[in-house]
């Protein structure tokens, strides 16, 4: 939802060539206070892309959307651990079964052990670094124990889902992210797009700003 919409299949292109995946934020407007992408976006890109597509939920129910979301050529689905413990495994299947890989993300407040119970059934566990809703926001640095965490226990279990980290991915969080065991940036306005209005320059610079502050 960072993107410059004016040339989005310019930078879709772009990405294509560099992005690992195409991270989409759908918000009903209710789980929370924002409307953001939609199912048939989805679809509209997914001729001009390469990559898998995530499509991160940010929805009260989340069970209305699976279905569609899949069919529009979706990837990955990643819901919120906060609402789905009343379905949690019937939902997981049902993700499965529309031939999606299954997220799991989780807010800066909500505790790794809330999905001890399915975590070997998921793909990806998104850590939010931020409250959900919003570009902007300042880092939470209290989320780098639960990245941690799940670092311990994909080692210690041989879990083999990815971990991610979304919300305020840059220079300044870019080796503490590193440090605490993160795999895949989500890359917002501070991390990628505000760095410049052509984005293969501000992919480069990015690349640049991120080997600066990773390297040993």
């Amino acid at each position: 939802m960072c993107m410059n919409f004016a040339d989005i299949q310019k930078q879709i292109g772009i990405l294509n060539q560099r992005a690992n995946f195409l991270h989409v934020d759908i918000m009903d407007g209710h789980y929370v206070k924002n409307f953001a992408l939609s199912p048939y976006f989805i679809e509209q890109i997914k001729e001009f892309t390469n990559i898998p597509i995530d499509a991160h939920l940010m929805v009260t129910n989340p069970s209305d959307f699976v279905k569609m979301i899949a069919t529009s050529g979706a990837n990955y689905i990643s819901v919120h651990a906060e609402v789905i413990n009343k379905e949690a495994f019937r939902l997981i299947n049902h993700i499965k079964e529309c031939g999606c890989k299954v997220g799991i993300v989780l807010n800066p407040a909500t505790m790794f052990e809330i999905t001890k119970h399915y975590i070997y059934l998921i793909d990806k566990i998104t850590v939010m670094a931020v409250d959900p809703g919003f570009a902007g926001q300042k880092f939470i640095p209290q989320i780098l124990e639960k990245v941690s965490q799940a670092r311990q226990w994909k080692d210690k279990y041989g879990y083999q889902y990815l971990i991610e980290v979304d919300g305020s991915c840059n220079g300044k969080t870019f080796r503490k992210l590193i440090n605490a065991g993160t795999e895949v940036f989500v890359l917002g306005s501070s991390g990628l797009f505000s760095l410049d209005s052509d984005l293969l320059v501000a992919w480069n610079k990015m690349i640049d700003i991120f080997i600066k502050k990773t390297k040993k």
